[in-house]
């Protein structure tokens, strides 16, 4: 109660206090919050600017003349629920600006007066005045438009000092009430007049005067000892000059017959809306609807909330029929329990029924029901099972809007449905639908709700709902969204918390006509499937409603928790189609490259020598010192025809020999030894040298000791299986043109690759550091390996019978 009421108090504040006037933009408001901190004096310290001050719920007895005066811009006191006894007005007096004033629920019993011209709202009710506390300064109050008040009695007197204030609303807040003077109420001016009763209250002559007296008359806590005349007594009650429109009456706990004669009263009164919340009543039914007077009445709408029976058997006729046969425009009767209802065997004027949250069952359609006029039916929270029931029932009324949400209705498939042509809006959600309720709507619908069922699809096969331009499916067992060809007004879907992994591409094509899609809270796979879906909100933005909180990857794995807005997807590597596209584009455009280096920079043959360079480099890091234990002066024994001497001298030896002497170079004119055969001398050289390098040419080929050199080269490579041949092909040689007695030459050509010597001179550079690479070793490691070796030979054959000559030919 205690934070109802503080809504009401802030709700107060805000209609009244600010007028929804616009603020300036120099206002500075400062809200104190001081409540419920048991305080029994008003703060010193309060801040000067406070604006709105809440002192309710404290042990304040007392206000004192200096209290707010530190506080001149104030305009909002809430001083109720303390133990005030007595209070000055005057003690505002400095307070301006002070338009809402509260003090409710204390202790007052005696009130200065004090004009405070400014206050819109004052309220002094649930206090222990013994008369109401309206003196000629509160009648100066002209712009007062809320009073509350309480007092033991009520005169027409007190009510006369402000009789010419135009009030909005007047709230009477009694603690009790031992006198009430008959005629006092309808003296005030106001639109809406509360009364809250206290026990054993005569309740009629109030509800009489309170008639008379505004357009809106509330009336709480109405109970069985209230002091009710007989019915006779009350039918011959005058009420001339009535002004209530619309009666609340909340809290009533009655006999039943004293209920139907409230009812009857306010049969043939001025009030069009008559409204009864949390009713409780019982006791014998003696009265029924063929004793009420149904003639010369204005009523158009009579609504029961939260109604208790306390009468276990209850005669339906003398009840509900009592309702039925008012024959009025609006009924509602929810929360009541009610297990049936019945109606009278002619057509009525009904346009609005709701019987919300009882326990109707199908029983209710097993009758003819004439309500030709009905426009609205709302059987929210029943126990409803078969929905071609209501449908059946429907088809007899000018139906409109329909309401079975939260009921147990299902649709089988070979039911028949039939509805009328004007029902536009229907909400069936928290039911027990599966996909055959598609097979049970009418042609005509316009909003539907399916919310929270067990759809798992939308079937194609259903009827054209050609109108239909809201659909609600959310909370069901979707796994895509559904296509618009049957529904193709379609401006709104609901599809949120279903199971849609990604949306189909049906969708995007068939729903054009979409504006607002709600999908949130679904599983989405975040893969390809999903790019259209997030473009659809980059190209409408607005359009997804929840974006981007509730679009959230579930799949795969290692994207869960990613909203969907920072997934990128790129084209390429979802369009398979522009990827082998994109992908035959750069592999001929690589062709035309490689092609015109090919053609244009000879690039095959720089591949070619660079690939032979990293194969002789390879293999002479893995050469072991063991393939080198041989007497070894020379990094090369050259061999050539004595017609290519000039680029043997001229090109080879000078780029070969440099200055650091880093390879030394066998040549025959200047390490033969001329003592010794020609043959002897190419076999030595061969056996000294770590590699051979042979110049080829068509000179080369007529050339016969260049021929001995190459069988002797060509023996060695064979018996020591090592790379010991380098060729060097100078001129390019036919293999046709080589003569059959040099088959050894023509089969290494064949086996080995040749190093060719380029014609463009740009080109020698890597020429040469191949050739270079392929004799880059250490003699004088070669030579220490070897004599290691010499030595290790003599310690072994010393152990033998016999010596054996000791290798003098290494260096």
């Amino acid at each position: 109660m205690r934070f109802i009421r503080n809504i009401c108090i802030f709700c107060s504040i805000v209609m009244s206090v600010q007028g929804w006037a616009p603020k300036q933009p120099e206002e500075r408001e400062l809200t104190t919050n001081c409540s419920n901190m048991s305080l029994r004096r008003v703060p010193a310290d309060l801040t000067p600017t406070t604006t709105t001050l809440d002192l309710s719920y404290n042990l304040l007895f007392q206000i004192q003349s200096s209290d707010f005066h530190s506080v001149s811009k104030l305009k909002v006191l809430i001083l109720c629920h303390n133990r005030i006894q007595q209070l000055d007005i005057k003690a505002f007096e400095f307070n301006k600006e002070l338009r809402y004033l509260d003090l409710s629920y204390n202790r007052l019993k005696i009130v200065t007066c004090y004009p405070l011209a400014g206050l819109r709202h004052l309220d002094l009710s649930f206090n222990d005045f013994d008369t109401v506390p309206v003196c000629e300064e509160t009648g100066n109050m002209s712009h007062l438009e809320i009073l509350g008040l309480s007092g033991a009695k009520i005169q027409k007197s007190d009510f006369q000092k402000i009789a010419h204030l135009h009030l909005n609303t007047v709230f009477l807040g009694l603690k009790t009430l031992s006198h009430y003077e008959e005629g006092s109420l309808p003296i005030l001016n106001t639109v809406k007049l509360h009364i809250v009763l206290p026990m054993n209250t005569n309740f009629w002559v109030l509800l009489h005067d309170g008639i008379k007296t505004s357009k809106i008359l509330e009336m709480t806590n109405i109970d069985g000892k209230s002091q009710f005349g007989s019915y006779e007594m009350q039918r011959n009650l005058s009420l001339e000059n009535a002004k209530t429109s619309i009666l609340l009456l909340n809290k009533v706990d009655l006999l039943w017959d004293d209920l139907l004669l409230i009812f009857q009263f306010v049969w043939h009164m001025s009030v069009q809306y008559f409204h009864i919340q949390n009713v409780a009543f019982g006791g014998n039914v003696c009265l029924d609807h063929n004793s009420f007077d149904y003639s010369n009445t204005v009523m158009r709408a009579i609504k029961l909330e939260e109604v208790h029976f306390r009468v276990f058997n209850i005669p339906q006729d003398r009840v509900y029929l009592l309702f039925t046969k008012m024959d009025i425009e609006n009924l509602t009767i929810s929360d009541a329990q009610m297990p049936h209802m019945l109606f009278p065997n002619y057509p009525t004027r009904f346009q609005y029924l709701n019987f919300a949250n009882n326990v109707l069952t199908d029983a209710l359609f097993e009758k003819p029901i004439q309500l030709p006029h009905l426009k609205t039916l709302v059987l929210k929270g029943n126990k409803l099972e078969t929905l071609s029931l209501v449908s059946y029932f429907a088809n007899n009324t000018s139906l409109k809007h329909l309401d079975l949400s939260q009921n147990l209705l299902q649709h089988e498939n070979s039911e028949n449905c039939s509805w009328p042509e004007t029902l536009i809006t229907m909400n069936l959600s928290s039911n027990k639908f599966s996909d055959s309720v598609f097979r049970c709507l009418p042609r005509s619908i316009q909003i539907l709700d399916l919310n929270n069922n067990k759809i798992q699809s939308v079937p194609t096969a259903i009827i054209h709902l050609e109108s239909l331009r809201e659909l609600n499916v959310a909370l069901n067992f979707l796994t895509d969204l559904p296509a618009c060809s049957h529904f193709r007004r379609l401006s709104l879907l609901n599809i949120e918390m279903n199971l849609i992994l990604s949306p189909s591409q049906e969708f995007f094509q068939s729903c054009q006509e979409v504006k607002i899609l709600n999908a949130g809270r679904n599983p989405f796979r975040c893969t390809c499937e999903l790019r259209d879906f997030i473009q659809l909100e980059k190209n409408s933005e607005g359009m997804l409603v929840g974006w981007s909180d509730s679009y959230i990857c579930e799949y795969p794995l290692n994207l869960k928790g990613t909203q969907l807005k920072d997934i990128h997807l790129p084209e390429l590597s979802c369009n398979t189609a522009l990827l082998i596209f994109v992908i035959v584009v750069i592999m001929l455009s690589l062709g035309v490259t490689v092609a015109f280096c090919c053609f244009h920079f000879d690039l095959l043959w720089y591949i070619r020598m660079l690939s032979q360079w990293t194969q002789t480099w390879h293999r002479v890091r893995k050469t072991t010192q063991e393939r080198l234990k041989r007497n070894v002066q020379f990094h090369a024994f050259i061999s050539y025809s004595e017609h290519d001497s000039l680029w043997v001298k001229n090109e080879l030896i000078p780029n070969l020999e440099k200055e650091d002497g880093s390879i030394l170079i066998c040549l025959h004119e200047r390490n033969f030894d001329p003592s010794k055969s020609v043959t002897e001398n190419i076999i030595n050289c061969t056996e000294k040298s770590y590699k051979s390098i042979f110049v080829l040419s068509p000179n080369f080929v007529q050339s016969e000791w260049c021929h001995y050199e190459l069988f002797f080269a060509h023996h060695k490579l064979v018996h020591e299986n090592s790379d010991y041949i380098i060729l060097i092909l100078l001129e390019p040689i036919p293999l046709y043109c080589i003569p059959t007695r040099y088959h050894k030459l023509k089969a290494l050509m064949e086996e080995q690759t040749c190093l060719e010597w380029p014609k463009d001179r740009r080109k020698c550079g890597l020429f040469w550091a191949n050739l270079r690479a392929a004799l880059n070793v250490s003699l004088s490691e070669t030579r220490e390996m070897c004599e290691l070796q010499t030595l290790a030979e003599l310690n072994e054959e010393s152990r033998g019978s016999t010596v054996s000559l000791i290798k003098t030919d290494c260096l």
